[in-house]
């Protein structure tokens, strides 16, 4: 828990409807259960001590005080248990009887929250029963000592950074403003839903959207515990569906008609980062907006074992409908992007560098897109190939053989003599292969690609990605440089599906299979000279995975987390795939680039943002060029 993680749990007892004692034993059970699997926070359903179906029981006296005679085992169990309950239960309260939340932690009851909205339509009629909660929060004595009694309480760790803690139930999720909108503003983070939601066909499928919509609008963890078979059939029928969600994202569901538990960890980090990114997020003190506030702290601070996923590609869709979809969003938005200022500039003409690489081939197939939707002749996209030192057989032919089937213009400028003269002018010897001895290269062919635009009245189009900018992995004024950058926000991970989803949708075997080619080529830039006709430079061998690079930049540019907790959640997400030495030594490296390579960043073209993370200095990423890296080093090296 001090990596501000929290571990939760959503719980169906077992119940009989109106037998108290039964009920609270299965309660127990639960949170012995919940407690075994270092659950921190556990949520029970709507009057789950004595059954949400009790009927007119609710007005006899003989469930009521077996129902708090119930909470009172459930304190008195819970004793010793460092975690949150939150249980729901019938209560007395001045003369009216209310549809309630305990909340308990390691034995002492904190506060009991009154439902606001009661429903009476359709299958329900809870007015018939239950008041809705007073306007005043109020204390009463209860178990020896003076509990909080109201709607308007929260519930915050002290020793917990972020934990907040409000309460809903059941039918405050379904109202056009839930009380849950106001506790967020108030500074909860984490809200428990009591529910007891019968099933109708279809119904699981909206309640499942109300939860990820109301985690996503509040930015908070959501806890969704339903009532499940125990309950009367006479009428209804409860399946028990628990849900948790975190900022849109469904971390764990249970299976409909099980009545299981559904553990999983919200991270409070990533909701205060979100929150902080989010300016329109207006957060007042539980005070200034009229709640009370019930402080209590964890006793056991050990780090949260986890257990929800984390996608080792996270500017992937993981569902392959979904990244079908993303894709031709994307696409789309490249193409639109780079069609409106074509038309802006009313040039007809494109002119792009074609490596063979993937960075190249999208920028070439997103060209083609814009050019089709303006309705112009892709003859008027000038696709060159520039091969020189470094350039194989395999990325030339597929360089060529992409152009001709795209039916674009293929020119071929190859660049040696021209560097070699380049060499000799500045003195430099041609058999040391250093950074100038690359770079040369990269300005050469930037160089002719832009007289080449002058030539036609073009623009050239850019071709680097996010990944290779983050790194700093261009040559300045070199591949850094063009006239639109397409891909300037689209990282390395997503190129290589951005390319396969058009190999696969292209209709065209011999294109896609030059696309499939291109794919199952090594990233390289192709400046060293081939060994035995092979690709000798191979980025990743040089900067390290881009997969690795991808989910380091995600997790540091959306969320603002520290390396250690990067490097903790990279470690979970590749076990088994890259050893801890590995991860650190590339984290490393990522950071030191990421600081010294702002430079580059700071001057580059315009290109369209496609995704959450960009790194455009003119919107998303605005960086001094001479910020230091050490305290984010240092963060690392306390690792070791």
């Amino acid at each position: 828990m001090k990596d501000n993680f929290i571990k939760v749990a959503a719980a169906t007892p077992d119940i009989h409807v109106g037998d108290t004692e039964f009920n609270t034993k299965s309660i127990i059970s639960g949170i012995k259960t919940a407690y075994e699997k270092g659950v921190k926070l556990v949520v029970f359903p709507e009057l789950c001590i004595t059954g949400y179906t009790c009927g007119d029981l609710f007005l006899q006296d003989t469930l009521l005080n077996g129902a708090v005679s119930g909470l009172a085992k459930i304190c008195k169990a819970s004793g010793g248990f460092d975690m949150l309950i939150v249980v729901g239960l019938p209560f007395m309260y001045k003369g009216r009887l209310y549809n309630t939340a305990a909340v308990i932690h390691n034995g002492r009851l904190l506060a009991i929250v009154p439902k606001q909205n009661i429903p009476n339509y359709s299958e329900f009629y809870e007015a018939r029963h239950f008041s809705p909660a007073p306007s005043e929060n109020d204390f009463i004595d209860i178990f020896g000592a003076s509990v909080t009694f109201g709607a308007k309480v929260l519930f915050e760790a002290l020793n917990l950074p972020g934990f907040v803690l409000g309460i809903d139930i059941c039918e405050d999720l379904w109202m056009p403003v839930p009380p849950s909108s106001y506790h967020a503003m108030a500074s909860a983070t984490v809200i428990a839903n009591l529910s007891a939601s019968d099933e109708t066909t279809g119904k699981n499928i909206y309640r499942s959207e109300l939860v990820k919509n109301q985690s996503a609008r509040l930015v908070c963890g959501y806890i969704y515990a339903d009532a499940g078979e125990g309950e009367s059939s006479t009428d209804l029928v409860f399946s028990g569906h628990n849900i948790i969600a975190e900022n849109g994202n469904i971390l764990a569901e249970s299976e409909r008609f099980s009545n299981q538990m559904v553990v999983s960890e919200i991270d409070l980090g990533r909701l205060l980062s979100e929150r902080r990114r989010i300016t329109t997020f207006n957060i007042t003190s539980p005070s200034e907006a009229g709640y009370e506030a019930e402080y209590f702290e964890f006793t056991d601070m050990q780090e949260t074992v986890l257990t929800r996923k984390y996608p080792r590609t996270p500017f992937v869709p993981g569902n392959k409908s979904d990244m079908e979809k993303r894709c031709s969003e994307i696409l789309s938005i490249q193409a639109m992007g780079l069609k409106k200022r074509l038309a802006h500039t009313n040039c007809k003409s494109a002119v792009t560098g074609i490596s063979g690489g993937l960075d190249s081939t999208l920028a070439l197939l997103v060209t083609v897109k814009a050019f089709d939707l303006l309705g112009f002749e892709r003859k008027g996209i000038q696709a060159v190939t520039m091969p020189c030192f470094g350039t194989t057989g395999r990325t030339y032919n597929n360089s060529c053989g992409l152009a001709k089937k795209l039916g674009v213009t293929l020119k071929e400028v190859p660049v040696h003599e021209a560097v070699k003269l380049h060499f000799k002018d500045i003195g430099h010897d041609i058999n040391v292969h250093d950074v100038t001895y690359e770079n040369a290269q990269a300005r050469q062919r930037t160089f002719i690609l832009m007289d080449i635009a002058n030539q036609s009245g073009g623009m050239v189009i850019g071709t680097g990605d996010m990944s290779e900018l983050a790194l700093g992995w261009a040559t300045y004024n070199g591949d850094h440089m063009s006239m639109y950058g397409v891909n300037a926000s689209v990282p390395k991970t997503l190129v290589r599906y951005l390319v396969l989803y058009y190999a696969e949708t292209c209709n065209d075997k011999e294109l896609k299979d030059i696309l499939m080619d291109v794919l199952d080529t090594p990233v390289s830039p192709e400046l060293l000279p081939p060994e035995n006709g092979e690709i000798s430079q191979k980025t990743e061998d040089l900067v390290g995975p881009y997969e690795l690079h991808d989910f380091f930049l995600y997790y540091m540019m959306r969320y603002g987390y520290m390396p250690s907790k990067i490097y903790r959640l990279a470690k979970y997400t590749f076990e088994g795939i890259y050893s801890e030495e590995t991860i650190y030594k590339w984290l490393n490296i990522f950071y030191r680039r990421f600081f010294s390579q702002q430079f580059k960043r700071s001057c580059i073209p315009d290109g369209p943002k496609v995704g959450s993370v960009a790194l455009s200095p003119r919107g998303d990423w605005r960086m001094p060029s001479d910020a230091c890296v050490n305290i984010w080093i240092k963060d690392l090296e306390k690792l070791k």
